[in-house]
């Protein structure tokens, strides 16, 4: 039995039964209401400092944003794994603007924080778009764990899928989010493992032969710039980016506010942390001028053998397991608590509720995987990040000036849509034919420049077009 057989056909179906086995075994209790939503133990007790650090931070620390990363530092060097990083920062902007929520305001929810300053209609426009970013991280990370275990569209890609989404489905419908915030503290550890030995593995090859992509040279300074402007780019998504993932802000929640905000500081260092050490198998790519297909993530492990091809199995498994369990509690929290806008402490009716909602989740969250049959092309997993994040800039004054005293539904209103309709129109340029947008609206150098100018001017414009509202006074019944 050859080695290439191993690594194809049997070993990665025996490291997700281990995989599987593992979960069950930590997850063999059900949950209440209260834990099922809100994360406590059958005591009663709220999630730790540490273990909500660390379920915060892998519940980010997905498939999809190993593998972007991992691309991102092969096409622009050390600083794509930096830039794609800079997102954690979100946990910071979050976790300190839910701070003055709760203790100034004693918010339970951004919903709640919502229907008050901006109305019952607002909250739900939000929820929409809580909504969508739910439905994305389900197909980007099932797809991206998947590719281990055969081709796109293939018969072992389909049945890895299937199997992930199922055997999450499984463990979630039990237990919740107490559920998902456990198994999120095993999966950091294995997480923090792998990484060790990716690093064990892949630096000191990449410290002794360099990078020649990224020396000094034309090539060097147009991926230099290319980073830079991600990095921007990042930044700025990074002030809106945070509030529209419920899988983030549900944990903001769950435990003091003081001992919530050190939580998402630990989550934001030991996130970015992640990110940044597995990016180093983008540069190994660019040491050993190893083509990206179908990804790095997937290209590199092929190159250097069966040990690391099983190794970065083991991290997307981890890694996308721990965003979709996170990913069906908050849908079971939106559809049973979020939109009815319930009050008081969970019931067992609410919690029958939201798990028909993992349910509807799992089957639907997976359909972008088929448009391999209608156009023969996968969906775009970066499209996921940065697309999305472009939509909700408005959201970034909503939440961050929101002590405005004034401003109430017209800011909401004014703020939100012209980040949706430039996220639509982004979306469907592809698709559709539309007028080019003028080049100087560009900011940096490369692919992302368009993007990086948009998400500039756009922030700019939601935020005016946000105080302009406080000071308007609508007519009445036109919101």
């Amino acid at each position: 039995m050859t080695a290439k057989f191993l690594t194809l056909h049997v070993l990665p179906w025996a490291l997700l039964l281990v995989y599987a086995v593992v979960i069950l075994l930590v997850t063999r209790r059900r949950a209440g209401p209260t834990g099922f939503f809100v994360g406590q133990s059958r005591s009663g007790e709220a999630p730790g400092i540490i273990l909500l650090g660390a379920s915060a931070a892998i519940s980010w620390v997905m498939a999809k944003s190993v593998n972007n990363a991992m691309n991102l530092t092969a096409d622009f060097g050390w600083l794509g794994g930096v830039a794609y990083a800079s997102y954690w920062l979100a946990f910071v902007v979050v976790g300190m603007a839910v701070y003055f929520m709760r203790t100034r305001g004693g918010f339970s929810s951004l919903p709640s924080f919502l229907k008050t300053k901006y109305g019952a209609r607002a909250a739900h426009l939000f929820l929409i778009v809580i909504a969508i970013r739910l439905f994305n991280e389900v197909w980007s990370n099932t797809k991206v764990a998947a590719l281990y275990f055969g081709a796109e569209g293939s018969e072992g890609y389909w049945i890895a899928a299937v199997g992930l989404t199922l055997l999450t489905l499984y463990y979630s419908l039990r237990g919740g989010l107490r559920s998902s915030i456990v198994t999120d503290g095993l999966q950091m550890i294995m997480l923090l493992v792998l990484l060790v030995v990716t690093l064990a593995v892949l630096a000191p090859d990449v410290l002794q032969i360099g990078v020649p992509s990224v020396a000094n040279g034309a090539v060097s300074s147009t991926m230099r710039a290319g980073g830079l402007t991600f990095l921007a780019l990042a930044l700025v998504q990074t002030l809106s980016y945070g509030f529209h993932d419920p899988v983030l802000t549900d944990r903001a929640f769950v435990n003091r506010p003081a001992a919530m905000l050190i939580s998402f500081v630990i989550a934001a260092l030991l996130g970015g942390l992640c990110i940044v050490g597995f990016s180093t198998a983008g540069l190994y790519a660019l040491a050993h001028q190893i083509a990206p297909t179908p990804s790095v993530a997937v290209a590199v492990p092929a190159a250097v053998g069966l040990g690391m091809m099983l190794l970065f199995n083991a991290v997307m498994l981890a890694s996308a397991g721990s965003t979709l369990d996170s990913v069906m509690t908050s849908t079971a929290k939106f559809s049973a608590r979020d939109w009815p806008m319930a009050e008081g402490a969970p019931t067992i009716y609410q919690q029958a509720a939201g798990r028909r909602a993992m349910w509807v989740i799992a089957i639907i969250g997976n359909l972008p995987l088929l448009a391999i049959y209608i156009n023969g092309v996968g969906p775009a997993v970066i499209a996921a990040t940065t697309i999305s994040g472009t939509a909700i800039m408005g959201l970034a004054p909503i939440f961050l000036l929101g002590w405005l005293k004034p401003a109430g539904k017209l800011s909401f209103h004014l703020a939100l849509w012209p980040g949706v309709a430039i996220g639509v129109l982004l979306a469907l340029q592809d698709i559709v034919q539309l007028p080019t947008i003028p080049g100087f609206v560009a900011i940096g150098t490369g692919a992302y420049a368009q993007t990086l100018g948009i998400n500039v001017y756009g922030v700019i414009l939601c935020s005016v077009l946000f105080v302009a509202g406080a000071f308007i006074k609508p007519r009445r019944g036109l919101l």
